[in-house]
């Protein structure tokens, strides 16, 4: 179910889902959003399934149904969104052209033990993989679709049995390692240079994460030089923790980059107006939110590289981004069940133009309350404007 999150403040819980997609006859276990184009969806199973689907109409676009043997452990699109990496509990890392859907490169047990492996797509279309040892100790790696056969990097982190989760930013080349069940996370740098990936440092908490959420770039705050913000779930409560560069600034002039601040702790600035203060090699332009193209024009073959926004005045999103479903979700026609007792004609005339009217009018209602809640929102807004102004 796909769900909508208004911009105005909603004064009741939200209850129906805009559109609802079914396909998948086991567990939904992964989902993710096309990079480049609009209203596409990946899902994949429990049923060994990965679908494809075009939100903005409730259609399936794609189902690639005999591609995998087993349990698919992770699914992840490259930066245009031409080609998807997966893993699967059979030990094979696939690349896959699913506009073809064919399979273009294929590496058995890239990591050599038995427990799940991940794998993203990095800068240059590289592949980053993690996994275990055939002594269970925990790796990482970096290959070349080029020559899939030898890794670029292997490396050997330690012998914890958390499977280690990668969340990669393109824009510093920085993979952030979060293992389940770990109290840390360690950071490396991809580099064109021997060693390939470096470690760069570690965040260390008391408590260990049961999940862990990444925030895109366009949410940091870029006065404090927030470089990632990671969501960490515990038992009970969900913890932000963010990641700074500390950096000296005095009137008029930048510092030096310092070392890599390895608690969640904002670094206190002596700094010129906020225009000043941006840091272009922090920050360099990044994915918006704005597709590159519609879904129609990527299901026939065209790709497009993501539309770049910069963060100098930090990013404002726009107003009304509510997702439109253009048409009946042919998902949800069914074929009639059968009568268990027969209506007369008469009835059937009767009920049909009755039932519409009904739908008509719950829907006006529907429109007169929205429109209601927003204008509340808008009240209590000027409200507490005018209140701290008195103040």
């Amino acid at each position: 179910q796909v769900w909508q999150i208004p911009d105005y403040v909603p004064v009741r819980n939200i209850t129906e889902p805009v559109v609802t997609l079914e396909g998948h006859s086991k567990r939904v276990s992964i989902i993710s959003w096309h990079p480049t184009a609009r209203n596409v969806l990946l899902s994949a199973g429990c049923d060994n399934l990965v679908i494809l689907w075009n939100v903005g109409t409730g259609e399936m676009l794609l189902a690639l149904d005999d591609m995998h043997t087993d349990l698919i452990y992770n699914v992840g699109w490259n930066r245009n969104g031409s080609l998807l990496v997966t893993t699967c509990k059979d030990k094979k890392v696939r690349v896959i052209d699913p506009r073809k859907q064919q399979i273009i490169a294929e590496k058995t047990k890239p990591h050599d033990g038995t427990r799940p492996i991940r794998a993203i797509f990095v800068a240059d279309g590289k592949i980053f993989t993690t996994g275990f040892s055939r002594m269970s100790e925990r790796q990482l790696g970096l290959w070349d679709l080029n020559n899939f056969e030898e890794p670029i990097a292997l490396q050997e982190m330690d012998t914890s049995n958390g499977v280690l989760l990668p969340f990669y930013d393109a824009d510093s080349s920085i993979v952030y390692l979060c293992g389940k069940g770990d109290s840390s996370i360690r950071y490396f740098e991809i580099t064109d240079e021997a060693p390939y990936v470096h470690y760069l440092n570690t965040y260390s908490s008391k408590e260990p994460q049961r999940g862990m959420g990444f925030m895109p770039k366009r949410g940091l705050d870029v006065s404090k030089c927030e470089i990632a913000r990671f969501f960490k779930l515990h038992e009970r409560k969900c913890e932000p923790i963010v990641m700074t560069v500390p950096r000296k600034v005095s009137l008029g002039v930048s510092g030096e980059m310092g070392a890599w601040g390895d608690t969640p702790h904002l670094t206190t600035l002596s700094v010129p107006p906020q225009s000043d203060l941006f840091q272009d090699d922090l920050y360099p332009d990044t994915p918006g939110p704005e597709p590159a193209l519609e879904a129609d024009e990527w299901l026939s073959g065209k790709d497009a590289e993501p539309i770049l926004i910069s963060l100098r005045d930090g990013y404002v999103p726009i107003k009304n981004r509510e997702l439109k479903v253009v048409k009946k979700n042919i998902l949800d026609s069914k074929p009639p069940p059968s009568p268990r007792r027969r209506h007369s004609t008469c009835d059937s005339d009767f009920s049909q133009p009755a039932l519409e009217e009904v739908l008509e009018e719950i829907r006006a209602l529907k429109e007169t309350v929205q429109a209601q809640e927003k204008r509340i929102s808008d009240l209590e807004n000027k409200l507490g404007q005018f209140t701290n102004g008195t103040d």
